[in-house]
């Protein structure tokens, strides 16, 4: 595995932009994955990923695990994953503080939990059974939100323990900050001070959209002044983390993320000298 540490500047990999990655050298560090877009023995898909992976450090990025199901998680899918875990050697493998499956039901969506004893001892569990089965830590992401649950904890205190007794780290969406902090009216600062630095490993970038009473974390929009000025502000407390851009919907050409992944490493720069 390469040292996550020294992982820089990243991309979301998207059907857009295969054929660049492959036909040339783009400069990112690394490129981020859906897992669930490749968790099929064989095939076109993996094929591909292998390519990429020859040339670019790969992180595995998944979207249904389900790490706050009371149920636990599925045998099966963390087989699956494993066995691409086993193939790509990813530089990070993720997944989101959420839960989406119950019984036979599955949401097709990252459901908010409660930030309660009872449910962080639950996420535990999971996370533990997760890190066992893939042999290596994960990314815990923190979740946008649409809806407050009653609990115990804020979210970051409720990130913070997690941390602590299972050992995994956090992929920061700072997006998902702000959508989450102008929705339900708290300070997005405040919740970046919170959060455990020393476990932070990776930053998502991203845009949103504004629906009818709220944000909408939709990917589908360039990275506004307020989510630069949120990864400005975080970033002298984190040190060197790996970042990326994500884009799922309205994708524009490659250049234009790159001119996007620019602006991220100018910014880490300004936030380096300021620490020095």
């Amino acid at each position: 595995m390469s040292d996550p540490a020294r992982a820089g500047f990243g991309l979301g990999l998207r059907k857009p932009h295969y054929a660049e990655f492959l036909e040339h050298r783009v400069a990112v560090d690394f490129l981020e994955v859906i897992s669930e877009n490749f968790m099929v023995d064989g095939g076109q898909p993996r094929k591909i990923l292998r390519d990429i992976r020859a040339r670019y450090p790969v992180a595995l990025h998944g979207v249904s695990m389900s790490i706050g199901s009371a149920d636990g998680l599925d045998p099966l899918y963390l087989t699956r994953l494993r066995a691409l875990v086993d193939e790509i050697d990813p530089i990070f493998v993720s997944d989101h503080l959420s839960w989406s499956r119950t019984g036979g039901f599955c949401a097709h969506d990252l459901l908010p939990l409660p930030y309660s004893e009872d449910a962080l001892t639950i996420v535990c569990r999971n996370v533990a059974q997760a890190q066992e089965a893939l042999g290596r830590a994960l990314l815990i992401e923190n979740p946008s939100s649409y809806l407050s649950l009653p609990g115990d904890m804020p979210e970051w205190a409720f990130l913070d323990a997690l941390c602590a007794r299972t050992g995994c780290g956090l992929l920061l969406d700072v997006n998902n900050v702000f959508v989450s902090a102008t929705n339900h009216g708290f300070d997005a600062r405040r919740y970046l001070d919170g959060i455990p630095a020393k476990h932070v490993r990776q930053i998502h970038l991203a845009g949103h959209s504004r629906g009818e009473t709220m944000l909408i974390d939709t990917h589908d929009q360039t990275v506004p002044p307020a989510v630069w000025d949120l990864y400005a502000y975080v970033l002298p407390r984190l040190g060197p983390v790996a970042t990326m851009i994500e884009r799922d919907d309205a994708i524009p050409p490659l250049y234009a993320l790159l001119a996007e992944l620019a602006i991220a490493r100018r910014i880490a720069r300004d936030a380096e000298r300021l620490s020095a």
